[in-house]
């Protein structure tokens, strides 16, 4: 579908606020509805209109219990304020772990248990695969952690609106294991830590989504090429004294395998949102994001086989 196409269809937007696009549908009607005019439901989220019917088909015992159970009635239907949930957690559950890896004693032990090596997923090596994933909760300074909990929130609270909180939960964790994948292909046998893959996936889903809809992504190209190029720039620089530019780049202590693994799949997950919205095609989108993850499973297993 060309950038035209997509505009011209009603359908890509929320049918309550024509100018707002959304990947979201109410689960009754299944139009388009946007995080103001989205509540949520037992089995998703409903747009005004069929949550009115559905408060109006309510029976006597319905409306009893109600009254009985509920002593904040927006507690039963709240509406969706479009707040980044998924993105609040992530960043409370990352700030946790960090703060678990300060206490004296035991800080050091936790840090070991969450970073990620691909020794951890190959043969003649202690077998620890969630490692894959609990590398984006560990973190090397204050620093470190700040800068990615603040790019997680600015780009969090713009795609899980849009998105939804399982999409965007399922982009951030198939990103982080796309970084590791990378790094076990391109630098194997080095230990990582940190959100960056993470996050290099949610860069890449929003170029392409951005793309997809018509939105002006040169901003977005722009951030992503000067994040991606900074450690060879620092290494570039670094290297004009010793001469090597790629022991300065090893020292700068970035790892930008997991920069670009994180970004190639965020990219490729961001395609399978943005060519299978309809609620129809739910079930090709799971498939999609499954087929994605096993691929990636197994090409941890590539540095094993070709040793």
């Amino acid at each position: 579908m060309t950038t035209d196409e997509f505009r011209r269809n009603r359908d890509n937007f929320c049918y309550r606020h024509p100018d707002r696009q959304s990947f979201v549908l109410c689960q009754r009607c299944m139009r388009t509805i946007c995080p103001e005019c989205q509540t949520q439901g037992a089995v998703g989220v409903i747009c005004p209109e069929c949550m009115a019917e559905q408060r109006k088909a309510r029976t006597p015992v319905q409306r009893k219990a109600e009254r009985r159970w509920a002593r904040r009635p927006q507690a039963l239907a709240a509406v969706s304020s479009g707040r980044p949930v998924v993105t609040l957690a992530i960043i409370a559950i990352t700030a946790l772990f960090y703060i678990l890896t300060l206490i004296p004693g035991y800080g050091p032990v936790i840090q070991s248990m969450l970073v990620f090596n691909s020794g951890f997923v190959s043969p003649g090596y202690p077998f620890q695969p969630w490692r894959v994933l609990t590398a984006a909760l560990a973190h090397a300074s204050f620093l470190h952690l700040a800068l990615n909990m603040f790019t997680l929130w600015i780009l969090g609270r713009s795609l899980e609106p849009l998105l939804g909180k399982g999409r965007f939960l399922a982009l951030y964790l198939i990103s982080a294991l796309g970084g590791s994948v990378a790094v076990t292909l391109l630098a194997p046998l080095t230990s990582v830590v940190g959100a960056s893959g993470a996050i290099f996936g949610l860069f890449g889903a929003l170029l392409v989504i951005g793309r997809h809809i018509g939105a002006d992504i040169r901003v977005i190209a722009v951030l992503i090429g000067i994040n991606f190029a900074f450690p060879f720039v620092l290494a570039l620089i670094n290297s004009i004294g010793s001469g090597s530019f790629v022991a300065a780049l090893n020292a700068v202590g970035i790892s930008w395998q997991a920069h670009l693994g994180g970004l190639v799949v965020g990219a490729l997950v961001g395609f399978v949102y943005a060519r299978t919205r309809a609620a129809k095609q739910r079930p090709l989108q799971i498939g999609a994001l499954v087929a994605v993850s096993v691929v990636l499973v197994g090409l941890l297993a590539v540095p094993s086989l070709v040793g």
